[in-house]
Protein backbone atom coordinates (compact mmCIF):
# COMPACT_ATOMS: atom_id res chain seq x y z
CA UNK A 1 0.00 0.00 0.00
CA UNK A 2 1.41 3.37 -0.58
CA UNK A 3 2.27 5.39 2.59
CA UNK A 4 1.91 8.71 2.60
CA UNK A 5 3.92 11.47 4.37
CA UNK A 6 3.72 10.76 8.24
CA UNK A 7 0.46 12.61 9.25
CA UNK A 8 -1.75 12.97 12.37
CA UNK A 9 -4.56 11.26 11.85
CA UNK A 10 -7.70 13.19 12.50
CA UNK A 11 -9.83 12.53 15.63
CA UNK A 12 -12.94 12.02 13.53
CA UNK A 13 -11.09 9.07 11.51
CA UNK A 14 -10.51 7.65 14.93
CA UNK A 15 -13.77 8.00 16.12
CA UNK A 16 -15.39 5.72 13.40
CA UNK A 17 -12.60 3.28 13.66
CA UNK A 18 -13.61 2.95 17.23
CA UNK A 19 -17.19 2.64 16.66
CA UNK A 20 -16.71 0.00 13.61
CA UNK A 21 -14.81 -1.78 15.94
CA UNK A 22 -17.19 -1.84 18.83
CA UNK A 23 -19.97 -2.15 16.26
CA UNK A 24 -18.53 -4.49 13.92
CA UNK A 25 -19.45 -3.44 10.61
CA UNK A 26 -19.21 0.13 8.38
CA UNK A 27 -22.81 0.28 8.04
CA UNK A 28 -23.83 0.54 12.22
CA UNK A 29 -20.63 2.50 12.36
CA UNK A 30 -21.85 4.94 9.45
CA UNK A 31 -25.45 5.03 10.68
CA UNK A 32 -24.33 6.34 14.17
CA UNK A 33 -22.32 8.75 12.63
CA UNK A 34 -25.17 9.97 10.94
CA UNK A 35 -22.23 9.08 7.43
CA UNK A 36 -23.16 7.33 4.45
CA UNK A 37 -21.14 3.82 4.24
CA UNK A 38 -18.94 4.70 1.44
CA UNK A 39 -17.95 7.90 3.06
CA UNK A 40 -17.22 5.46 6.45
CA UNK A 41 -14.99 3.06 3.99
CA UNK A 42 -13.01 5.88 2.40
CA UNK A 43 -11.92 7.70 5.41
CA UNK A 44 -10.42 3.94 6.66
CA UNK A 45 -8.92 3.75 3.75
CA UNK A 46 -7.10 7.22 3.87
CA UNK A 47 -6.19 5.99 7.35
CA UNK A 48 -4.77 2.98 6.72
CA UNK A 49 -3.04 5.02 3.94
CA UNK A 50 -1.67 7.72 6.80
CA UNK A 51 -0.71 5.05 9.17
CA UNK A 52 1.19 2.27 6.56
CA UNK A 53 -1.15 -0.62 8.27
CA UNK A 54 -3.52 -2.88 6.96
CA UNK A 55 -6.45 -2.24 9.69
CA UNK A 56 -9.15 -4.10 8.07
CA UNK A 57 -9.20 -7.53 5.98
CA UNK A 58 -12.21 -8.16 3.55
CA UNK A 59 -13.16 -11.36 3.32
CA UNK A 60 -16.34 -13.14 1.69
CA UNK A 61 -18.46 -12.48 4.61
CA UNK A 62 -17.67 -8.78 5.25
CA UNK A 63 -14.62 -6.39 6.58
CA UNK A 64 -13.47 -7.18 9.79
CA UNK A 65 -10.08 -5.87 12.01
CA UNK A 66 -6.89 -7.43 11.41
CA UNK A 67 -4.34 -8.27 14.24
CA UNK A 68 -2.94 -5.22 13.62
CA UNK A 69 -6.38 -3.19 13.43
CA UNK A 70 -7.49 -4.78 16.93
CA UNK A 71 -3.90 -3.58 18.22
CA UNK A 72 -4.59 -0.20 16.99
CA UNK A 73 -7.87 0.03 17.99
CA UNK A 74 -6.95 -0.49 22.13
CA UNK A 75 -4.54 2.41 21.56
CA UNK A 76 -7.16 4.59 19.66
CA UNK A 77 -9.55 4.01 22.43
CA UNK A 78 -6.62 5.56 24.75
CA UNK A 79 -6.32 8.32 22.44
CA UNK A 80 -9.87 9.12 22.35
CA UNK A 81 -10.34 9.27 26.34
CA UNK A 82 -7.70 11.67 26.85
CA UNK A 83 -9.31 13.57 24.34
CA UNK A 84 -12.46 13.63 26.08
CA UNK A 85 -10.61 13.94 29.50
CA UNK A 86 -9.22 17.50 27.91
CA UNK A 87 -12.54 18.33 26.69
CA UNK A 88 -13.87 17.95 30.45
CA UNK A 89 -11.02 19.50 32.11
CA UNK A 90 -11.33 22.57 29.79
CA UNK A 91 -15.43 22.63 30.38
CA UNK A 92 -14.13 22.78 34.13
CA UNK A 93 -12.05 25.54 33.72
CA UNK A 94 -14.18 27.75 31.69
CA UNK A 95 -17.08 27.30 34.73
CA UNK A 96 -14.27 28.31 36.49
CA UNK A 97 -13.68 25.47 38.79
CA UNK A 98 -10.77 23.62 39.29
CA UNK A 99 -12.16 20.24 39.65
CA UNK A 100 -15.86 19.14 38.61
CA UNK A 101 -17.46 15.41 39.38
CA UNK A 102 -20.85 14.81 38.42
CA UNK A 103 -22.55 11.90 40.59
CA UNK A 104 -25.41 9.64 40.25
CA UNK A 105 -26.26 7.00 43.31
CA UNK A 106 -28.87 4.74 43.92
CA UNK A 107 -31.14 6.41 46.95
CA UNK A 108 -29.72 4.01 49.72
CA UNK A 109 -25.91 4.74 48.73
CA UNK A 110 -26.70 8.65 48.60
CA UNK A 111 -28.95 8.42 52.21
CA UNK A 112 -26.13 6.63 54.19
CA UNK A 113 -22.58 6.25 52.68
CA UNK A 114 -22.03 8.35 50.26
CA UNK A 115 -22.24 12.11 52.93
CA UNK A 116 -19.36 10.33 54.60
CA UNK A 117 -17.53 9.94 51.06
CA UNK A 118 -18.06 13.42 50.49
CA UNK A 119 -16.82 14.62 53.84
CA UNK A 120 -13.71 13.10 53.30
CA UNK A 121 -13.25 14.25 49.68
CA UNK A 122 -13.93 17.85 50.05
CA UNK A 123 -11.76 18.16 53.19
CA UNK A 124 -9.02 16.99 50.22
CA UNK A 125 -10.20 19.05 48.21
CA UNK A 126 -11.47 22.67 49.41
CA UNK A 127 -11.95 23.45 45.73
CA UNK A 128 -14.33 20.69 44.37
CA UNK A 129 -17.28 21.52 42.76
CA UNK A 130 -20.03 18.05 42.86
CA UNK A 131 -23.43 17.60 41.89
CA UNK A 132 -25.16 15.12 42.71
CA UNK A 133 -28.53 13.23 41.25
CA UNK A 134 -30.20 10.92 43.80
CA UNK A 135 -31.83 8.11 41.31
CA UNK A 136 -32.73 4.51 41.41
CA UNK A 137 -29.97 2.19 40.34
CA UNK A 138 -31.36 1.47 36.71
CA UNK A 139 -31.37 5.11 36.00
CA UNK A 140 -27.99 5.68 37.39
CA UNK A 141 -27.18 3.60 34.92
CA UNK A 142 -28.33 5.12 31.79
CA UNK A 143 -27.30 8.50 33.29
CA UNK A 144 -23.76 7.10 33.43
CA UNK A 145 -24.14 5.68 29.78
CA UNK A 146 -25.51 8.87 28.28
CA UNK A 147 -22.31 11.02 29.63
CA UNK A 148 -24.88 12.66 32.10
CA UNK A 149 -22.64 11.26 34.77
CA UNK A 150 -18.70 10.86 35.44
CA UNK A 151 -19.62 8.53 37.97
CA UNK A 152 -22.22 6.20 39.42
CA UNK A 153 -23.09 4.28 42.72
CA UNK A 154 -25.80 1.38 42.78
CA UNK A 155 -27.02 -1.41 44.52
CA UNK A 156 -27.56 -4.97 43.67
CA UNK A 157 -27.16 -4.98 40.35
CA UNK A 158 -24.63 -7.43 39.29
CA UNK A 159 -24.86 -7.32 35.33
CA UNK A 160 -24.17 -4.00 34.26
CA UNK A 161 -24.37 -2.85 31.25
CA UNK A 162 -21.58 -3.03 28.16
CA UNK A 163 -19.53 -0.25 27.83
CA UNK A 164 -19.52 0.17 31.50
CA UNK A 165 -16.56 -0.78 34.08
CA UNK A 166 -17.79 -1.16 37.73
CA UNK A 167 -15.77 -2.62 41.02
CA UNK A 168 -17.15 -3.24 44.94
CA UNK A 169 -16.97 -0.66 47.10
CA UNK A 170 -19.40 -2.33 49.43
CA UNK A 171 -21.60 -4.98 50.83
CA UNK A 172 -25.24 -5.14 52.13
CA UNK A 173 -28.04 -7.34 53.43
CA UNK A 174 -31.61 -6.50 52.72
CA UNK A 175 -33.86 -7.17 56.14
CA UNK A 176 -37.72 -8.01 56.85
CA UNK A 177 -39.02 -5.21 59.08
CA UNK A 178 -42.79 -4.66 60.31
CA UNK A 179 -43.65 -3.02 63.43
CA UNK A 180 -44.02 -4.63 66.86
CA UNK A 181 -47.93 -5.38 66.22
CA UNK A 182 -47.84 -6.80 63.07
CA UNK A 183 -48.39 -10.88 63.45
CA UNK A 184 -44.58 -11.57 62.34
CA UNK A 185 -43.03 -9.32 64.82
CA UNK A 186 -43.07 -12.77 66.87
CA UNK A 187 -41.72 -15.00 64.77
CA UNK A 188 -38.95 -17.21 66.09
CA UNK A 189 -38.81 -19.25 63.04
CA UNK A 190 -38.78 -16.19 61.21
CA UNK A 191 -40.35 -16.36 57.25
CA UNK A 192 -39.09 -18.34 53.75
CA UNK A 193 -39.09 -17.67 50.86
CA UNK A 194 -42.17 -18.92 49.94
CA UNK A 195 -43.94 -16.59 52.82
CA UNK A 196 -42.69 -13.76 51.20
CA UNK A 197 -43.44 -14.74 47.80
CA UNK A 198 -46.57 -15.25 48.96
CA UNK A 199 -47.12 -12.22 50.75
CA UNK A 200 -48.25 -8.60 49.83
CA UNK A 201 -44.90 -6.50 50.61
CA UNK A 202 -44.83 -2.93 50.81
CA UNK A 203 -41.57 -2.10 48.35
CA UNK A 204 -39.85 0.67 45.99
CA UNK A 205 -40.29 1.18 42.36
CA UNK A 206 -39.42 -0.69 39.30
CA UNK A 207 -35.37 0.14 38.83
CA UNK A 208 -34.48 0.13 42.49
CA UNK A 209 -31.62 -2.17 43.31
CA UNK A 210 -33.71 -3.08 46.72
CA UNK A 211 -36.84 -4.56 44.42
CA UNK A 212 -34.41 -6.07 42.21
CA UNK A 213 -32.53 -7.86 44.26
CA UNK A 214 -35.32 -8.86 46.12
CA UNK A 215 -37.64 -9.84 43.07
CA UNK A 216 -34.64 -11.84 42.06
CA UNK A 217 -34.30 -13.92 44.96
CA UNK A 218 -38.28 -14.77 45.51
CA UNK A 219 -38.34 -15.84 41.52
CA UNK A 220 -38.38 -19.85 42.98
CA UNK A 221 -41.10 -19.10 44.35
CA UNK A 222 -42.93 -17.55 41.80
CA UNK A 223 -41.49 -13.70 42.53
CA UNK A 224 -42.04 -10.49 44.49
CA UNK A 225 -45.68 -9.54 45.29
CA UNK A 226 -46.34 -5.81 45.64
CA UNK A 227 -49.31 -3.93 45.28
CA UNK A 228 -48.15 -0.72 47.46
CA UNK A 229 -45.08 0.91 45.54
CA UNK A 230 -43.16 3.79 47.25
CA UNK A 231 -40.68 6.25 46.31
CA UNK A 232 -38.20 6.65 48.94
CA UNK A 233 -36.65 4.97 51.79
CA UNK A 234 -38.71 7.65 54.36
CA UNK A 235 -41.68 6.48 53.37
CA UNK A 236 -41.57 2.77 53.29
CA UNK A 237 -39.73 3.14 56.77
CA UNK A 238 -43.00 5.34 57.82
CA UNK A 239 -45.47 2.28 56.08
CA UNK A 240 -43.81 -0.46 58.29
CA UNK A 241 -43.87 1.98 61.21
CA UNK A 242 -47.48 2.30 60.77
CA UNK A 243 -48.29 -1.30 60.38
CA UNK A 244 -48.32 -1.19 56.50
CA UNK A 245 -45.31 -3.98 56.17
CA UNK A 246 -43.84 -6.18 55.69
CA UNK A 247 -41.11 -4.24 53.96
CA UNK A 248 -37.42 -5.47 53.33
CA UNK A 249 -35.01 -2.68 52.86
CA UNK A 250 -30.69 -2.71 53.61
CA UNK A 251 -29.96 -3.17 57.53
CA UNK A 252 -28.15 0.02 57.50
CA UNK A 253 -31.70 1.52 56.87
CA UNK A 254 -33.61 0.03 59.02
CA UNK A 255 -31.00 -0.04 62.17
CA UNK A 256 -31.86 3.38 63.65
CA UNK A 257 -35.37 1.95 63.91
CA UNK A 258 -34.70 -1.41 65.01
CA UNK A 259 -32.53 -0.08 68.23
CA UNK A 260 -35.40 2.03 69.12
CA UNK A 261 -37.84 -0.30 68.93
CA UNK A 262 -40.05 1.26 66.49
CA UNK A 263 -39.15 -1.98 64.12
CA UNK A 264 -38.88 -5.73 64.41
CA UNK A 265 -36.34 -7.56 61.91
CA UNK A 266 -37.99 -10.71 60.90
CA UNK A 267 -35.53 -13.38 60.57
CA UNK A 268 -35.16 -15.19 56.69
CA UNK A 269 -34.59 -18.71 55.95
CA UNK A 270 -33.92 -20.67 52.52
CA UNK A 271 -33.78 -16.64 50.69
CA UNK A 272 -30.44 -15.34 49.96
CA UNK A 273 -31.22 -10.82 50.14
CA UNK A 274 -27.14 -10.03 50.42
CA UNK A 275 -26.11 -7.64 47.72
CA UNK A 276 -22.87 -5.55 46.53
CA UNK A 277 -22.64 -1.98 46.41
CA UNK A 278 -20.98 -1.29 43.22
CA UNK A 279 -19.15 2.22 41.13
CA UNK A 280 -19.49 2.65 37.52
CA UNK A 281 -18.39 4.15 34.79
CA UNK A 282 -18.01 4.45 31.21
CA UNK A 283 -15.30 2.25 29.81
CA UNK A 284 -14.34 4.55 27.32
CA UNK A 285 -14.06 7.76 29.12
CA UNK A 286 -10.91 7.70 31.12
CA UNK A 287 -12.15 9.05 34.95
CA UNK A 288 -11.12 12.69 35.66
CA UNK A 289 -9.02 13.15 38.55
CA UNK A 290 -11.88 14.25 40.71
CA UNK A 291 -13.83 11.28 40.36
CA UNK A 292 -10.88 8.83 40.91
CA UNK A 293 -10.22 10.26 44.17
CA UNK A 294 -14.27 10.13 45.18
CA UNK A 295 -13.76 6.37 43.81
CA UNK A 296 -10.44 5.63 45.91
CA UNK A 297 -12.45 6.70 48.88
CA UNK A 298 -15.29 4.58 48.51
CA UNK A 299 -13.35 1.61 47.19
CA UNK A 300 -10.65 2.08 50.85
CA UNK A 301 -14.37 2.34 52.82
CA UNK A 302 -15.55 -0.47 51.89
CA UNK A 303 -12.05 -2.04 52.67
CA UNK A 304 -11.93 -0.69 56.40
CA UNK A 305 -15.19 -1.79 57.21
Amino acid sequence: MEVLPPTTPDLTSLDLLRSVAQLGSFGRAARLHMMTQPAVSARMRDLEQRLGVTIFERTPSGTQLSPEGAQLAVVVERVLAEVEALNSSAAAVRRGHSSRVQVAASLTIAEYLLPGWIRIFTGQSPNLALSLDVVNSTTVIAHVVAGDADLGFVEGIEDVTDGIDSVVVGHDRLVVVVATTHPWANLQAGVTGADLAATDIVTREPGSGTREVLAAALTPWGGLHSSVVLGSTGALLGAARRGGGPVVLSEIAVADDVADGRLVVVPTRDVDLSRSFRAVWRRTVRLNSSARRLLDIATAASLSS
